[in-house]
């Protein structure tokens, strides 16, 4: 007797991410964003690896132009002879160092915060809420250049202080996920037979969310990027030149001098990488949203 096999359906068993790609990659410009995001953390693990020379090393003469010669001239040099290209590079590896850095700090405060607050209600919410009032009272700049002169000056201090006081965005709508969540037919089913809180804040509720934190990570990445350039630029940043911060600053000093190569460098470095994650992340909020999939 033959058995006839029929071929399996290749929708059934397929995952939420699996959907989420296939939209990815009907968007060419959601890809090359996916993929100048991919280069510049590459470009910061060739960094740390010693793969690219030394920022602060003097190659040629000062304020040479950019040229073809070599590599290292691409994007010409600075006030002392220094490679802008390398300079860049040392600064992608700063900036995607911290973005990670902080984005792996906020992200589980986020939603630890937002998922008590939102499942338990009462006296726990309010006391969750006021704590994330307390903390948007402050301008955001002003509390982490605070924390950071109480820590003190550089990457590690920045990174922690970014990461207590960036998770309030998170919260905010992990809570309003939850309390949408809680009362749905499959939480109360799961309640029913017995299961306990955490069984359905980390089983049943949190992975309903999950896109949100993921949207979330793009979205820290990028704000922390922008952050240290800006804490760098005042003065309170990373102070061992390896920030576009730091480039930026001296920008007014050089183009009233005609050198225009570092700014031109720096601008479009900067302007490239938070283009790419506002666009991912974007693109990523639209594919992991479960009602949209």
């Amino acid at each position: 007797m033959s058995v006839t096999t029929a071929p399996l359906n290749s929708s059934v068993g397929d995952s939420l991410g699996r959907r989420a790609w296939r939209r990815l990659k009907q968007s060419p410009l959601t890809m090359a964003c996916m993929a100048i995001v991919a280069i510049y953390l590459l470009l910061a693990m060739c960094g740390y690896l010693g793969l690219i020379p030394d920022f602060q090393k003097a190659v040629g003469e000062p304020f040479a132009p950019p040229s073809a010669a070599k590599p290292a001239l691409w994007l010409g040099l600075d006030f002392f002879g220094r490679s802008v290209l390398f300079k860049l590079i040392a600064g992608a590896r700063t900036a995607m160092t911290l973005g990670i850095l902080v984005a792996c700090i906020s992200l589980p405060i986020g939603l630890a915060m937002g998922a008590i607050a939102g499942y338990f209600g009462g006296r726990i919410d309010a006391g969750v809420q006021w704590v994330y009032s307390v903390i948007v009272s402050v301008p955001y700049i002003l509390l982490i250049i605070a924390i950071s002169y109480i820590m003190g000056k550089g990457l590690l201090s920045i990174c922690v202080a970014m990461g207590l006081v960036g998770w309030v965005g998170l919260c905010r709508m992990t809570r309003a996920e939850f309390i949408k969540l809680r009362e749905r037919e499959f939480v109360m089913a799961s309640r029913l037979v017995g299961a306990s809180n955490m069984r359905l804040i980390f089983k049943h509720i949190l992975p309903n969310v999950m896109h949100i934190a993921v949207v979330a990570a793009s979205m820290e990445v990028m704000g922390a990027i922008k952050a240290e350039v800006i804490l760098t630029y005042l003065g309170v940043g990373v102070q061992d030149g390896s920030s576009w911060g730091q480039m930026i600053a001296d920008a007014p000093g050089e183009l009233l001098n005609g050198i225009w190569w570092p700014t031109f460098g720096v601008s479009a470095t900067l302007f490239l990488i938070v283009f790419a994650l506002n666009r991912v992340g974007d693109a990523l909020r639209d594919a992991l949203d479960p009602r949209l999939v």
